[in-house]
C-alpha cells in the first residue's frame, strides 16, 4: 500500500502540474477539485491493494514448496 500510495501521490502531483501548465498557457483559472485529487489517491490505493492481495491469497492456498517453485 505504501508503494501504491506513493504512486498515487506522484500521479496526482503530475496531473495538477500539467493542469496548471495548460491553464497558464490558455490563460484560464486553475481549478482542481480536492475531491478529484483524493479520488486519484484512493483509486491508486484500492488498485494496489487488490493487485497485492489477490496473488497473495492464491499463494496462501498452496503448499509452500509449490508456491515457491519456479516455472
Amino acid at each position: 500500500l505504501l508503494l501504491a500510495g506513493a504512486g498515487g501521490l506522484v500521479g496526482v502531483g503530475l496531473g495538477v502540474a500539467i493542469t496548471a501548465a495548460a491553464s497558464r498557457i490558455q490563460d484560464w483559472p486553475l481549478v482542481v477539485p480536492p475531491v478529484a485529487m483524493a479520488g486519484g489517491i484512493v483509486a491508486a490505493l484500492v488498485i494496489g491493494a487488490v493487485a497485492g492481495l489477490y496473488p497473495a491469497a492464491r499463494a496462501a492456498r498452496l503448499p509452500p514448496t509449490v508456491a515457491l517453485r519456479s516455472t
